[in-house]
Order: structure tokens, then C-alpha cells, then sequence
């Protein structure tokens, strides 16, 4: 099925009102009271979805009684094998600009006699990052955490191809190289270490033919993935010290400005919690196997946003392919992941009603200690406190 936004998030979207409706025609109760939150806004900054999250939370109010959060809005690692997704980077996106004029100039006419914005930005551009990818604004990797025993085990069951990766990302016939040939080294770049991005130069020409002409205001844009423990606005700091730092160097008499527009915290949730064994149950009932248990390099800030206003836990259940090319030309959505995907968004819902125990939301009790939550049976994420399920 091609279609802009036929995998993000449409399909996923929809897929939900899919299983009301199979209920509803085959006349079976629903197991568990459900509710919907549909925002059209993630591509342009969620204006306001934060501020209604943190009032929907109130006791009494529409999220207020809600045990577990599902999303499906992110994909699986491979395009046969599913997963359940339990972490996502968080975003730090900056604009930088170099003003050296009040409008554009003509680069035969006064070349050689200005100090031209375009090229002390390119100089600040290629300051943030190398050629391998290593970051190079100091500070940022500060309060990257090391990869525990645990993490690393988690890695090696993953169902992950570097060759098949560069055929899917279109890479294959081009460079045919990636950064790590090694599958763990990849998947941990991808998802559990920082990157800084550079997207484009607003103010430049770029448009086909050529056109002399100096740009009176060149305009960079980059934006770098967090993990968890990175502060958008430590990260803001750093990155502005250092090109402030790098510009002062230049000796350029023009002005410069760093703007950070957009961030958002890294997400990190426990894979062994109720709300994910519910959904690798499911998953396991149609697909015939356990899921993957993985990691995004994207961002999902609505995720952390549900789970730090009501305590309650969040699991991605992802529906598409990695192949699906969201965002991109000829998009899709498989038909047989509809189908499969419908089944098991379905039949999630009736494993979370057959939990027993209290209801998450209504619990009041003490939190526990970081002595007890180390305890088996403790719930790093959600529960905090000495009811069991």
C-alpha cells in the first residue's frame, strides 16, 4: 500500500480503530476499557501536546486512570522478524547563522572586499564533526553511560544483517560502506551512542545553474541524537561554548548567533515490565516467535511526556518494516503487516486483561527504596512500590 504517511503513521493509527471494529462485528467485549490519542502534530513540534498531557494527567482526568501506554509508531530492525522497541534517543536540533551584510551581494562586483557569512559558517559546520563520524564538541559524550553486561547480552540474539542494511537504506550502490561492519558496533551507533547530524544551509543558493551571488545571511542547520542521561540544555551549552570558541578563532567581524529550536530527552524503559511481556506474548501468538528487543535512533518525545506525567509505563509495538521508507519516496505498508498487525494489537489487549493484581493507576503506596527496586519482582519503570501483578 503506497502512500505518503502509509507506515507513519496512518496504517498504525488506524490499525487500532481496525481491532474496535473487529470486536464490535464479531459481538466480543473488549477486555480491557481503551483509550485513544490521535495527534496530527509530531512533525511540526507537538504545539500544545505537552502542556494537554500534563492536564489530562490530573487526578480525574482522561489519562488519570490509564495502567499502560502502547505506541505504534516506529518500525521493525529487519523487514521480516518483529520487535518490541524499549528505548529512543532524544534531540537537540540547532540553527546557526552567519550575518555579514544587510541583503546579498554580487560576488564579482564586491568579492574579495567583505568578509563573507558562508564561509565562516562552513568552517563552524565542519568544526562539529569528522569524516568518521566522531563528535568533536567537548563535553557531549560526559554523560554517555557504559554498556552494562546486560545491555551487551541484549545485542547478540538481534536479527540484524549489515549487508541486507545497506541494500534497504539505498547505500548498497553507492558507497556500499557504513561506518561499522561489525553488526553489535552498528546497532549500538545507531541506538545507544550520540550522533551529530548537519541537515542544510538555509539562505544559500541552491537552486540548479549558478548564480554569483554572497548570501548576506547563511543559516546552518544540524541537530545531534541524545541518550539517556544527556540534558538538552547541557548539550546547549557545550555546542554553544564551542562555536563561540571556534568563531571567536576566525577573527571574523560579522555576527553569529546559536539557537537551539527544538529538544527532548532520550527515553529508556524496561523490557522485562508487564505492559512489554503482554506484547511479546501477542506477538509471539501470530508471528510464531518471540520479538526482537531493541532500540530506535529516532526520537519520540511524546513517549517520555506520557510516562513522567502519569508514572505509568509506555511500550512501543511497532507494525512496519524497516524497508517502508517512511519520509521518503514511494513509501509503503505491507499488506500482510496490516493484516498480522491488527491480530496483534488485538490480541495485546487481551493479554494486559489477563493481569492480575492492582491497578497500576490507582496505586498509592510508598516507592521503594533503590536497595528494594533491585529486588526481583520490582518494576524499574511504572510500578515503584510493593504491589506485584
Amino acid at each position: 500500500l503506497y502512500g505518503r504517511g502509509s507506515t507513519d503513521d496512518k496504517g498504525p493509527a488506524l490499525s487500532w480503530l481496525w481491532v474496535i471494529q473487529a470486536h464490535r462485528k464479531l459481538g466480543v467485549d473488549l477486555p480491557v476499557n481503551v483509550k485513544l490519542m490521535f495527534e496530527g502534530m509530531e512533525e511540526s513540534g507537538s504545539e500544545g501536546m505537552f502542556e494537554a498531557i500534563q492536564l489530562l494527567s490530573k487526578e480525574g482526568k482522561f489519562l488519570s486512570d490509564v495502567d499502560f501506554f502502547c505506541i505504534s509508531d516506529n518500525y521493525w530492525l529487519g523487514a521480516s522478524k518483529p520487535c518490541l522497541t524499549y528505548g529512543l534517543r532524544g534531540l537537540a536540533y540547532f540553527s546557526c547563522s552567519v550575518q555579514c551584510c544587510e541583503q546579498d551581494l554580487h560576488s564579482g562586483v564586491l568579492g574579495g572586499t567583505v568578509h563573507e557569512a558562508m564561509t565562516d559558517l562552513v568552517q563552524l559546520m565542519a568544526s562539529l564533526i569528522d569524516s568518521s563520524g566522531k563528535i568533536l564538541v567537548p563535553g557531549i559524550m560526559d554523560d554517555v553511560a557504559e554498556v552494562t553486561p546486560e545491555e551487551d547480552a541484549l545485542y547478540e540474539t538481534i536479527d540484524f544483517n549489515c549487508e541486507s542494511y545497506k541494500k534497504e537504506n539505498k547505500v548498497a550502490s553507492v558507497s556500499n560502506k557504513l561506518m561499522y561492519e561489525n553488526e553489535k558496533d552498528l546497532l549500538m551507533a545507531r541506538w545507544r551512542y550520540p550522533t551529530l547530524s548537519l541537515h542544510g544551509i538555509e539562505g544559500a543558493f541552491s537552486g540548479t545553474g549558478a548564480k554569483t551571488v554572497i548570501p548576506a545571511k547563511a543559516i546552518g542547520k544540524f541537530s545531534l541524537r541524545l541518550v539517556p542521561e544527556q540534558d538538552p540544555k547541557r548539550i546547549e551549552q557545550c555546542v554553544s561554548d564551542h562555536l563561540n570558541k571556534v568563531f571567536a578563532s576566525l577573527g571574523s567581524p560579522n555576527k553569529m548567533n546559536v539557537t537551539l529550536l527544538h529538544g527532548a530527552k532520550a527515553w529508556l524503559s524496561d523490557p522485562n515490565h508487564p505492559n512489554f511481556a503482554a506484547a511479546a506474548r501477542a506477538t509471539e501468538k501470530v508471528y510464531g516467535l518471540l520479538p526482537d528487543y531493541t532500540r530506535e535512533g529516532g526520537s519520540i518525545p511524546i513517549t517520555t511526556a506520557f510516562e513522567e506525567a502519569t508514572q505509568m509505563n509506555v511500550c512501543l509495538l511497532p507494525v512496519g518494516a524497516c524497508d517502508d521508507m517512511a519520509h521518503s519516496q514511494n513509501e509503503k505498508y505491507n499488506k500482510k503487516n496490516l493484516i498480522n498487525g491488527v491480530k496483534v494489537l488485538g490480541l495485546y489487549l487481551h493479554e494486559l486483561g489477563e493481569l492480575n493484581g492492582p491497578k497500576p493507576s490507582d496505586c498509592r503506596c510508598v516507592e521503594l527504596t533503590p536497595e528494594e527496586l533491585m529486588e526481583p519482582g520490582a518494576f524499574m519503570r511504572g510500578f515503584k512500590c510493593k504491589c506485584f501483578m
